[in-house]
């Protein structure tokens, strides 16, 4: 049974300090824009920062409430909550950070990646042209008569 089991990796610790560590890594990335951790860690911390400025984008009390009770940090908050004020993620919708792979660490081999909030506009992709169709059946025709007079020929040689 799943009693009491909340979402989200353990990362090899117990509950509490799993909380503090992504609390802690979620202030260090909204303070610095870009952080160097694991990538298990990076990944876990996701679906922890991302909420945070979902809330920062709708910008009503109620959202402000929820985010200093998840960083624990006025200042930081009121900081987040200004840049998406000032439209920073206003043309995006989710996927507000990036992971980018470094490689293994030298002392465990753990895999290292760069997590970075992701700051640029969405750029829309093109919609893409139609195909132009192929002209497939005349050649299934061409070789149907290119087999005709041969099997004629092969006829006429018989006889």
């Amino acid at each position: 049974m799943r009693h009491n089991k909340k979402k989200g990796m353990k990362l090899g610790t117990d509950a509490a300090h799993t909380r503090a560590m992504k609390k802690s890594l979620a202030k260090a990335l909204l303070e610095n824009d870009r952080i160097k951790t694991t990538e298990t860690r990076a990944k876990a911390l996701r679906g922890y920062v991302e909420p945070i400025i979902t809330w920062a984008k709708k910008g009503d009390l109620h959202s402000r409430r929820l985010a200093i009770a998840k960083l624990g940090d006025k200042n930081l908050v009121a900081e987040v909550f200004d840049k998406a004020a000032q439209g920073m993620w206003a043309d995006r919708d989710g996927g507000y950070t990036r992971i980018m792979k470094l490689g293994p660490r030298k002392g465990d081999n753990a895999p290292m990646v760069i997590m970075e909030i992701v700051s640029e506009p969405v750029v829309k992709k093109a919609p893409k042209a139609a195909p132009a169709a192929k002209p497939v059946a005349p050649k299934k025709v061409e070789k149907a008569e290119e087999e005709a007079p041969a099997e004629e020929a092969a006829e006429s040689t018989e006889e």
